[in-house]
């Protein structure tokens, strides 16, 4: 008699955990309704909550980088109490592709943090670094030009205020080149280009492309 429930209860814990198997497996398939961007898309695993690729036109990043856009593709991921769904535009020249994404709250998250309390965490402290009189910056970017000669991190530099677009925007410097983050609402957007142009060069681009992106969000 013991044989048969323990046998029973094995055969029970095997389906259960089989079951959850499969479930962690499998990909959503709710955006196979995304809407194709005007290059060629591949939907990875159908993953992006919306059709992220839109919020950029193909042309659009072509007339501003030079670069014809042979294909997009979009994923997604969830991490925690966030969702975020990106979108790479793979440009012809490839170092002049482009990477957007967007980060927001995801519904399906029993942490319901939003967005602007991880902009605040992250950026935040920046803020009052702003206020500091224009002798003040000088010398914090002068310092920050002699960390680069020693070939100390990059990390060490600090995300730049941009101006004019979003509730509230930074660049953030690495070796490659940059990243713009746009505050919009209860989400922000992060865009990255390539290409050999200077940072201010890429700061102007990625504001441009960026406001195209906020204003279809």
């Amino acid at each position: 008699m013991r044989t048969n429930i323990f046998v029973c209860l094995l055969t029970s814990l095997l389906l259960t955990v089989g079951g959850c198997q499969k479930r962690a497996t499998t990909q959503p398939s709710s955006d196979s309704r995304v809407t194709a961007s005007p290059a060629p898309t591949n939907q990875q695993s159908g993953e992006a909550k919306f059709d992220v690729c839109g919020l950029i036109k193909s042309e659009e990043i072509e007339a501003i980088q030079g670069s014809p856009i042979k294909e997009t593709k979009s994923s997604g991921r969830s991490d925690r109490a966030f969702h975020t769904s990106q979108c790479f535009y793979t440009a012809s020249e490839f170092s002049r592709s482009v990477s957007l994404s967007v980060t927001q709250s995801d519904p399906d998250s029993h942490t319901k943090r939003s967005p602007k309390d991880f902009w605040r965490e992250t950026f935040g402290r920046y803020a009052e670094a702003e206020k500091e009189r224009p002798g003040d910056q000088e010398k914090k970017e002068s310092l920050i030009e002699q960390r680069r000669g020693k070939g100390e991190e990059e990390k060490s530099i600090p995300p730049k205020k941009i101006d004019g677009i979003g509730d509230e925007a930074y660049w953030t410097a690495n070796r490659v080149g940059g990243a713009l983050y746009v505050l919009k609402k209860d989400a922000f957007i992060r865009i990255s280009l390539g290409g050999p142009d200077t940072a201010e060069t890429k700061i102007d681009k990625s504001k441009k492309l960026a406001q195209k992106a906020v204003d279809r969000l």
